[in-house]
């Protein structure tokens, strides 16, 4: 079989570049991000010095993933308030620009709490920005932590689902350190399990329209030296049929509190074919992710986004011709269907694994429990009253 074949890993980052980072140079305050939309042939990070400028970032997609969402709401909170512009606008505007990924509003919620509360303590904006900032840089560097619990539960799980090793996962979308703090959630049980030599192969879909299986997570397996291999999104059903998948691991945008799963467009399909071929299949998320104000499925909003996703295609070297800046691959006029998640109903997962361990199986009753105990002791994430 001719693809990526395992290198010993060298326990690094899969990018040298953080997909994101504050920075105070002497202009002021700016927040740098790693443009995911230029990987994998270019990495190139952009400079936001405002809240519209994080939004831009975060509708195309430049920064993207729900834990990595969670914390650009927050830095971006903190952006607004360290350069003086309003922060309830920049709040608003935020939460707004990706409907369905939970995490962005709960980082923005809980910045804007921090801040409110200080400038309501203090009267004063500048502490207030601190305190934003702050709160900003403990929900990164509490992603990062929850990123190694989440792998080391999600191992010992796929060590008790599958005995002996040597697991063949199928992953959808992109999952690693290019949506965390740490190194991710799906693909960082992956990781876990090669760096313990108990991954035999890691199947990569490309996931289209936008290619995020292909330009990032191929990406992120080359550079820790993982064994993978890229299909089409379509493919995934021989793949199945011919008995080469063990587990399917996948993220998640929102959890709802009955336990259906939105995530990436395509992963429905997957959990069908799981279940038809006896494979388990994994959600992997931070408790964050756990919206308990949605009660199910068909109450979680999906994003629709444009068509010119589905009928062009954006290469590097290209020259651009389609309204959307792309290489047109359908007739002029032709209309797309293009959600950006679909859901997948509790019944057909296997288990949804986050910080604080499994819940399997997945229960409206155990979900609850689980963020009960998440929550004791927790900073505020609902937003006070204006």
């Amino acid at each position: 079989m001719a693809d990526q074949q395992e290198r010993p890993s060298e326990d690094k980052r899969p990018t040298e570049i953080p997909a994101i980072r504050w920075e105070e140079p002497p202009e002021g305050p700016v927040l740098v991000l790693l443009d995911q939309t230029r990987l994998p042939a270019e990495e190139v990070e952009l400079v936001c010095t405002d809240a519209a400028a994080l939004v831009e970032a975060i509708r195309s997609l430049a920064v993207r993933g729900a834990p990595l969402l969670g914390i650009a709401g927050a830095y971006g909170v903190a952006l607004a308030a360290a350069r003086g512009f309003d922060v309830a606008e920049a709040a608003r505007v935020l939460e707004e620009a990706r409907p369905t990924a939970v995490n962005l509003s709960v980082g923005v919620r809980r910045a804007e709490a921090a801040y409110r509360k200080a400038l309501a303590g203090t009267g004063d904006p500048t502490v207030a920005a601190v305190a934003a900032l702050a709160a900003a840089r403990a929900l990164h560097r509490e992603d990062a932590e929850a990123s190694a619990r989440m792998a080391a539960h999600g191992l010992t799980l796929l060590d008790e689902l599958l005995p002996g090793g040597g697991h063949r996962i199928l992953t959808h979308c992109n999952t690693g350190s290019l949506v965390s703090g740490g190194e991710g959630t799906a693909f960082a049980v992956a990781l876990a399990a090669h760096r313990m030599g108990r991954l035999r192969r890691l199947w990569v879909d490309e996931t289209r329209p936008l290619l995020q299986g292909a330009r990032l997570t191929a990406y992120e397996a080359a550079r820790s030296g993982m064994a993978y291999t890229l299909l089409t999104d379509n493919a995934a059903g021989s793949l199945f049929a011919a008995g080469e998948v063990d587990a399917v691991l996948i993220g998640a945008d929102r959890i709802a509190a009955d336990g259906s799963v939105a995530n990436k467009v395509g992963s429905y399909p997957l959990a069908v074919l799981a279940r038809y071929h006896h494979v388990p299949f994994i959600v992997v998320a931070p408790v964050t992710t756990v919206d308990l104000d949605t009660p199910d499925g068909a109450s979680i909003e999906v994003e629709q986004r444009p068509g010119f996703e589905v009928t062009e295609v954006a290469a590097p070297g290209v020259p651009f011709a389609g309204a959307g800046g792309g290489v047109p691959v359908a007739p002029l006029g032709t209309q797309a269907y293009n959600p950006a998640f679909d859901v997948t109903p509790p019944e057909l997962v296997t288990a949804i694994v986050t910080e604080e361990g499994a819940v399997s199986p997945v229960t409206a009753e155990a979900l609850a429990e689980m963020c009960a105990r998440s929550s004791a002791g927790a900073p505020p994430a609902v937003r006070p009253a204006p």
